[in-house]
């Protein structure tokens, strides 16, 4: 497994993080007293301050970006910034990469065209740096086939995002024996079917919108109806884990039956506020 990733981890927006603020310091060593292995950032920033702020915040716990976007961060930056921030914390820090989306890469004034293409030649360019970004200190987001067996080529493996077990089970198949999978799966700790999938639905709703993750959900067998209008019910409970704690462990246990080695549990709860108290009632259930 790439790095010390442990089988659990935390899946968090960049968004809400400043680890300069006590109370973010607090929550982030809260995670790792916890037990959980890795906090993963969504959306970030390849200059990794964020990750840094954490990383100095905690003493065990690992910090993953998911992701860095191949179009708004140059190869030799990254790469500078993981060798700064790995020479002070040695191996603590697994670099994901993806190549985003057309809407969201396009907004930043940049042509997405062939993204599996600027992947490859993205990560030939980090082969060629001074002083590289290694390949089990990076893994790449990855949903379709493809990019499956370049993730397991050419990093230490695969970080699919919005998916099933199912999806788990096709992308180790693809991997096959060694590569990191570690999918992402969201939650909601709310045993009420309505208020649970409407905490769902608005988790996920910008998401059904962006083409890759759409087209990978048809891969799964879910159809225009599924996608449309917030998400069927049936898409809904496929995607999101919603109920108890044995209701999450139940889904958490059928990634890794599909060969998932680590699963980034993202906790839903309808606020923009840290989800401290849900990490404290699924961590015993987990871990």
């Amino acid at each position: 497994m790439a790095l010390g990733l442990g089988r659990i981890g935390l899946w968090i927006a960049e968004a809400f993080w400043d680890p300069g603020r006590s109370d973010h310091r607090e929550a982030a060593a809260q995670i790792q007293e916890l037990g959980f292995g890795t906090l993963w950032l969504g959306n970030a920033h390849g200059g990794l301050a964020t990750a840094e702020g954490l990383l100095d915040a905690t003493e065990r716990l690992v910090v993953g970006t998911s992701i860095v976007n191949v179009w708004l961060y140059s190869p030799a930056d990254v790469a500078a910034a993981y060798q700064r921030v790995d020479r002070s914390r040695p191996g603590r820090l697994l670099v994901g990469l993806g190549s985003s989306h057309a809407p969201l890469v396009e907004q930043h004034g940049h042509s997405y065209r062939k993204p599996l293409t600027k992947v490859r030649s993205y990560l030939d360019e980090l082969d060629a740096q001074s002083v590289p970004l290694p390949h089990h200190a990076r893994a790449l987001a990855a949903l379709g086939p493809r990019t499956l067996e370049v993730a397991g080529q050419r990093t230490a493996g695969a970080l699919p995002y919005l998916v099933t077990p199912e999806h788990t089970a096709q992308a180790r198949q693809i991997l096959g024996r060694g590569p990191l999978l570690a999918p992402e799966q969201k939650v909601v700790l709310e045993t009420d079917p309505d208020e649970a999938r409407r905490i769902a639905r608005e988790g996920v709703a910008v998401y059904l919108g962006l083409p890759n993750y759409a087209n990978n959900l048809r891969r799964l067998g879910f159809t225009d109806a599924d996608l449309a209008d917030g998400g069927s019910d049936r898409l809904i409970d496929a995607v999101v884990a919603w109920g108890d704690q044995d209701a999450v462990l139940r889904r958490v246990r059928e990634h890794f039956d599909a060969g998932a080695e680590h699963v980034a549990v993202q906790v839903l709860t309808g606020s923009d506020d840290l989800a401290r108290q849900q990490w404290s009632e699924l961590a015993p259930a987990l871990l």
